[in-house]
């Protein structure tokens, strides 16, 4: 599924770019060499971001 219509991203170009080390949208466009567009997928990308550092941090107890 596509996450970003304008840059073509899909959820696992961002899951990657998250797992990478993304801590915000900017560096999930940096690492997939564009930029924000309409900002649209901006709050879903937030969303993803925050689920993986939740995910992360039960794993870590």
């Amino acid at each position: 599924m596509y996450v970003c219509n304008c840059n073509g991203l899909r959820q696992r170009d961002v899951a990657q770019a998250i797992e990478a080390g993304a801590c915000r949208p900017r560096d999930i466009f940096a690492r997939n060499q564009c930029q924000a567009q309409c900002a649209k997928c901006v709050c879903e990308m937030r969303q993803m971001i925050q689920e993986s550092r939740e995910a992360f941090a039960l794993a870590a107890e």
